[in-house]
């Protein structure tokens, strides 16, 4: 509810026209962030059908929404988020689990040591 509430007010700010329509704002039977034209929970087939739909228009073969979950906890992690913060984002109930799941390669993780351990930074 807090998302579904913070996108409403985000999208009702500014004297714009409102791209949430009245009656959206006011059900309280849903908590749901993305909805569909008759404003009810997309399904995760539709999610699906979506990502694959715009995926085949920017000729995209190989992805999935949970490849895009994946990737975006990736990217969150590789520039500073902190784990925990990914873990409550995912609903992972174990840091574990968020461990596994999220890949960071090689090459940033020598980064990011060269970065923070004063030897490394000496040997550059």
């Amino acid at each position: 509810r807090p998302c579904r509430d913070a996108l409403i007010d985000y999208f009702d700010l500014g004297g714009r026209p409102a791209l949430v329509p009245e009656s959206w704002s006011s059900r309280e039977d849903s908590d749901a962030v993305f909805l569909g034209v008759h404003g009810t929970r997309l399904s995760r087939q539709a999610v699906f059908n979506i990502v694959k739909k715009y995926a085949a228009l920017a000729k995209i073969k190989e992805i999935s929404p949970h490849s895009l979950r994946h990737s975006c906890a990736t990217h969150m992690l590789v520039h500073g988020a902190d784990l925990r913060v990914v873990q409550e984002l995912l609903g992972h109930a174990s840091v574990s689990t968020t461990q596994i799941y999220t890949r960071v390669d090689n090459e940033v993780l020598y980064e990011m040591y060269r970065e923070a351990h004063p030897r490394a930074r000496a040997v550059r």
